[in-house]
């Protein structure tokens, strides 16, 4: 029997694609995405609020040693932000990039400044209050999803996910 969340994962994947964007991960380092994600199942945490920083956080102690042991994964997190002017851009990238120590960090934090409106629908968010937890192959298409901090139980569904 499925999960009601495998079920919803089931049936979003075969409609929801990640749009295309280019940005810059926190090293300057530019990405057109999804096409240069990492992995062949890229695990992304999009964040829409500073505060969210804590929910992702909850995920990575499970996230970094499962990427480790799943060849063909990667994973990043993408912080999500209104359009806006190249200065501002680079002062809240240098202000997030001095805020974190490990330079792994900073080269997987790839920071979108776009229309929020058409990234949201093309993913299927209807909400900006939880993390978007999310595995997204090159070509875009979302394999799975959730929302919100860790549990055991997301964590499983998301280590079948990779596995499966």
């Amino acid at each position: 029997m499925l999960t009601a969340l495998a079920l919803c994962t089931t049936l979003l994947a075969d409609t929801v694609r990640f749009p295309a964007v280019t940005s810059d991960n926190l090293e300057g380092q530019t990405f057109t995405l999804p096409h240069d994600f990492g992995g062949e199942r890229n695990v992304l945490f999009i964040a829409f609020q500073r505060q969210q920083q804590a929910e992702v956080d909850t995920w990575v102690p499970f996230v970094k040693p499962l990427v480790a042991r799943t060849p063909g994964t990667e994973y990043y997190e993408i912080p999500t932000i209104y359009r806006m002017i190249a200065p501002m851009r680079w002062m809240l990238n240098r202000g997030m990039r001095s805020g974190i120590d490990d330079r792994g960090a900073r080269e997987r934090t790839i920071t979108l400044y776009l229309d929020k409106g058409p990234f949201k629908r093309a993913l299927g968010i209807s909400d900006e209050k939880r993390i978007q937890v999310l595995v997204v192959d090159r070509e875009g298409q979302v394999l799975w999803r959730t929302t919100g901090p860790f549990t055991e139980e997301k964590g499983a569904s998301l280590e079948a996910a990779l596995k499966g």
